[in-house]
């Protein structure tokens, strides 16, 4: 089944808009990626921990830290990254989930393969990091780091082949990139899928859509999980008012509208 979650902070800076609004909607989890106008990893100890008396006070849990990690040139420098890491890894295991977002380093345009040992220098780092850890790292695809389409993303994750690396499956990173989700990318990346994050794309425009409304085939992928017996979190990302090259913003009333273009996808198929 589909475990509905979301960036809280596409509906508003603020926690109590954040959890007002996801109970409204029966969502009961969030991906944390930021609330009060900071970074998950810039917020202090006394902010983390207000955070989760509130979050625990209104029966939300975290569904993933939605980390920067891996969201960095792959020649800037690497300590204070893999510190920033461990943090991250600390607040997972403090807010009780038991996932980390990450990403595979920017490389310059068209040079990927000539970064790809670097990219896995800095991948054998962060998984080492972790060992021992109950947490499980889930690279996300995203335009312009190494591991953007759907033959490096496996490159990555065939290489290490550990329980504790598996994918966040993002569409409309896809279809940014002329690749179709379904089509072309579930194939070949299927068997690491352990988490989605729900927002569409239109091809021809590079536009970011609800669910359903775009060329994402979100509603093939969720129903080709479904069939295979998925049983993990749907994140919505809807980037509906606001969608910059890394980050987006959607505001209430057009998260709202996000989550029932999701939930009608999970009606077609019978979840």
């Amino acid at each position: 089944m589909f475990v509905l979650s979301g960036f809280a902070d596409e509906i508003s800076p603020e926690l109590d808009v954040q959890l007002r609004v996801l109970q409204a909607l029966d969502i009961h989890y969030l991906e944390l990626r930021g609330v009060w106008g900071k970074g998950v990893l810039d917020l202090t100890d006394q902010e983390i921990r207000t955070l989760k008396t509130e979050l625990d006070a209104c029966g939300i849990g975290v569904s993933a830290i939605g980390s920067p990690i891996g969201k960095i040139g792959i020649n800037d420098p690497f300590p204070p990254h893999l510190e920033a890491f461990r943090r991250a890894v600390g607040l997972a295991e403090y807010l009780g989930s038991s996932y980390v977002r990450l990403f595979s380093f920017f490389v310059p345009e068209d040079e990927a393969a000539a970064y790809r040992s670097a990219v896995m220098d800095r991948m054998a780092a962060l998984l080492d990091a972790v060992s021992g850890h109950p947490v499980t790292l889930l690279h996300e695809n995203e335009r312009h780091i190494y591991g953007d389409v759907p033959e490096r993303c496996r490159d990555i994750l065939e290489t290490f082949d550990s329980p504790q690396l598996r994918m966040t499956f993002d569409p409309a990173n896809f279809v940014m990139l002329g690749v179709r989700p379904f089509t072309e990318a579930y194939p070949v990346l299927e068997s690491y899928i352990d988490y989605l994050h729900i927002k569409d794309g239109v091809m021809a425009t590079r536009t970011v859509v609800p669910a359903g409304e775009g060329d994402g085939e979100v509603r093939e992928v969720m129903g080709a999980l479904k069939a295979r017996g998925f049983d993990g979190f749907a994140s919505l990302e809807p980037h509906l008012t606001h969608a910059g090259e890394y980050s987006g913003f959607s505001g209430e009333e057009r998260f709202a509208k996000a989550a029932q273009a999701l939930r009608q996808i999970l009606s077609d198929i019978g979840d």
